[in-house]
């Protein structure tokens, strides 16, 4: 099932609004939240650390389970900025940088490229429908805070995040705390269709936003091939190959983001949100021809195949 969703477009580029029909397997929304438990102690296996799920779930107080896994991380990001309601960075996207399918995974992104996201979510210029999280984040802080916690995830070696499966189903599964998704208990199995389905490889460590412990990409059978075809040389003339900019490796030039390895879901919702015109900003031009003749089906293709670069 899709929603509707109408995409005001903001920004220099100053383009119309547009209305667009937004796959919700790529746009999760977050459900209505229950109050966490704020009792039960949670632990992860070689941490010394407790919390409970309330404590997991603090914007401003994220768990750290495993100090001795990454530097010491600047106030902003474990801690945001509470006065002007500007989460911690890793709340999200994790102490590690790895993320979870509904925000993103940006360890080891070039200092610059975090800088140029984070003025343009403040300006508008990135303005998708899951960018709602970051544009009060962005504004919340200053170019000092962006500086801070583009340098601790740029320092950061991208972990290996996900396992990827070829399949034609895949099993039923719910939205749940956070917008992720999560098996449903004896619920068997249904057609995964046109769609990529992300599932935490443990589903208590996801719930517990714990840092080591990725996820698995259930991707339709023969997409890896296919967006391999794209990816390499444009798919005769289709799109342009990857590697023009971001190396023959996709694991980025300067300031041109590493791909390989990255959540499916994620780049899926890029290159469409760049179709659509709802990410704009000073580099997505370049983008524009890669992406103006893509089906949704192409993308996904893409998606499968460069998570796979990553394993």
């Amino acid at each position: 099932m899709k929603s509707l969703v109408s995409i005001a477009v903001l920004g220099v580029l100053a383009l119309p609004a547009v209305a667009a029909e937004l796959p919700e397997w790529a746009y999760p929304v977050n459900p209505t939240p229950k109050p966490p438990d704020a009792t039960a102690q949670k632990t992860l296996p070689g941490s010394t650390k407790s919390y409970t799920q309330a404590q997991i779930d603090d914007g401003f107080n994220p768990p750290d389970w495993y100090p001795q896994d990454h530097p010491t991380m600047p106030a902003v990001v474990a801690h945001g900025h509470k006065e002007t309601n500007a989460r911690a960075c890793a709340l999200c996207h994790l102490t590690s940088g790895g993320g979870h399918p509904e925000s993103a995974g940006i360890a080891g992104l070039p200092v610059r490229y975090i800088l140029r996201q984070m003025a343009e979510f403040k300006i508008g210029m990135r303005n998708g429908a899951r960018a709602a999280a970051m544009i009060p984040i962005a504004k919340g802080l200053d170019d000092k805070e962006f500086r801070a916690a583009a340098e601790y995830y740029a320092s950061l070696k991208q972990p290996v995040w996900y396992k990827i499966v070829e399949t034609d189903t895949v099993p039923k599964s719910y939205l749940g705390n956070g917008a992720m998704r999560f098996p449903v208990e004896n619920g068997g199995t249904e057609p995964l269709g046109k769609r990529i389905i992300e599932l935490p490889q443990n589903d208590e460590s996801a719930e517990s936003r714990d840092p080591r412990t990725g996820f698995v990409a259930h991707v339709p059978t023969g997409s890896i091939r296919r967006g391999e075809t794209l990816v390499a040389d444009g798919g005769g003339g289709k799109t342009v190959g990857c590697s023009i900019c971001h190396g023959p490796d996709l694991k980025g030039i300067g300031d041109v983001p590493p791909i390989a390895g990255r959540s499916p879901m994620y780049i899926f919702r890029q290159l469409n949100d760049i179709k659509l015109g709802t990410r704009a900003g000073s580099m997505v031009p370049l983008m524009k021809a890669v992406v103006q003749n893509l089906t949704e089906d192409d993308m996904i293709s893409i998606a499968a195949y460069l998570v796979s670069k990553g394993l």
